[in-house]
C-alpha cells in the first residue's frame, strides 16, 4: 500500500522528455527545491502514501488553473480519483491506447485513506493530463 500512488512517477515517464517532480505526502510543508525543475514536495510523516509525478508543465498548470484546496471535499476527490484510476488502469492492460501514455497500472484502492492532499494533487493530475493530451478518461467534466 506504500507504494500506492508511485503512479505518478510512472505517468512521468508517459509524456515527455523534460520531467519535473513533485513529491506529496499529505499535509505538511510545500518547498521548492528546484528552480528548474519547478520541484514541490508535500511531505507528512504520519501517513505512508506518496504522490510523485514527474511532468513538465504540471506547477504551473496548479498555479494557473487548480482551485483553492476548500473548494474540494475529500469525498468528491476520491470517487474522481476511482473512476480516473479504473479508466487509466482499463487503457494500460488495452492495445487500443498510446504506450507511451499509459505505461504503467495506478494502485489506488477505494476504502484506503490517502489524504486530501494526495487525493487532491492526483486529481488534478488527471485533469492536467486530459487538458495536456487531449484524452478524456470521465465524461465528468472537471470542477475548476
Amino acid at each position: 500500500m506504500k507504494n500506492v500512488v508511485y503512479i505518478l512517477l510512472i505517468i512521468s515517464v508517459i509524456a515527455s522528455c523534460k520531467s519535473k517532480n513533485v513529491s506529496t505526502k499529505p499535509n505538511s510543508e510545500v518547498v521548492d527545491t528546484s528552480e528548474k525543475q519547478d520541484t514541490i514536495r508535500i511531505a507528512n510523516d504520519s501517513l505512508e502514501y506518496e504522490v510523485i509525478i514527474f511532468e513538465a508543465g504540471f506547477d504551473s498548470w496548479m498555479l494557473r488553473r487548480a482551485r483553492p484546496r476548500s473548494y474540494y471535499s475529500e469525498t468528491f476527490l476520491e470517487a474522481r480519483n476511482i473512476q480516473y484510476v479504473t479508466e487509466w488502469n482499463r487503457r494500460v492492460v488495452s492495445s487500443g491506447f498510446d504506450r507511451n501514455l499509459y505505461e504503467m497500472q495506478i494502485n489506488y484502492q477505494q476504502g484506503i485513506d490517502y489524504g486530501f492532499e494526495v487525493n487532491y494533487m492526483l486529481y488534478h493530475f488527471f485533469v492536467f493530463f486530459e487538458e495536456k493530451y487531449k484524452q478524456n478518461l470521465t465524461a465528468h467534466n472537471p470542477r475548476f
